[in-house]
């Protein structure tokens, strides 16, 4: 067993990396109101200006998700804010990455800033359609019977933001985000989602 020491002050962990999970979730426990209250400011300010409409406390949740899904590890002498903050940092270049790999599909014609044309892409073999279909009649029949998870899917698939799912679904922010952990999990098991390390 490893020993953990936990200060209230810098909040370091003295861990290896098989315990980083649960070395987090008894950190998350014993954070004081002002460390949430920082964690929060965090949040907002690593969140401001970023595409696609994420709030400050989708990244948030997710760098807490990926924390405890031991996905991002803990290292030894960081202090907790400053190892969550690193992951919220990283998190935000993914988003970005992925929004100028995104709207790099979307390319304004020459002459003609009103109009825009999509590139060109290969058409998609039969292969790879039947085995679209099948992944996403598994998605389907893996959350048949979960009400929230099925909402959010559905949300998802129509491009909604996680508000947007919330207000139509009548979901509020702790089941939208308590149902999308549960989502991710269940992908991850099945093996339809990859793990994002």
């Amino acid at each position: 067993m490893n020993k953990m020491e936990i200060s209230e002050s810098s909040l370091c962990l003295v861990t290896d990396a098989a315990d980083s999970a649960v070395a987090v979730s008894r950190a998350l426990s014993e954070l004081s109101e002002v460390d949430l209250v920082r964690l929060n400011g965090l949040a907002r300010l690593r969140a401001r200006g970023l595409p696609d409409g994420t709030s400050w406390s989708d990244l948030l949740h997710e760098a807490l998700m990926r924390a405890l899904d031991g996905s991002r590890q803990w290292p030894a002498g960081v202090p907790f804010l400053a190892f969550l903050s690193g992951v919220m940092r990283s998190l935000c270049d993914e988003i970005w990455r992925r929004y100028k790999r995104e709207s790099a599909i979307l390319r304004p014609r020459k002459g003609d800033d009103a109009k825009t044309e999509r590139a060109t892409c290969p058409a998609a073999d039969q292969e790879r359609t039947v085995a679209a279909v099948q992944a996403i009649s598994s998605i389907h029949r893996l959350f048949a019977g979960d009400k929230i998870v099925s909402q959010i899917i559905a949300g998802l698939a129509n491009g909604m933001c996680a508000e947007e799912i919330q207000q139509e679904s009548g979901l509020s922010q702790l089941e939208y985000d308590t149902g999308r952990r549960r989502m991710r999990r269940a992908l991850l098991r099945a093996g339809l989602a990859r793990d994002s390390r």
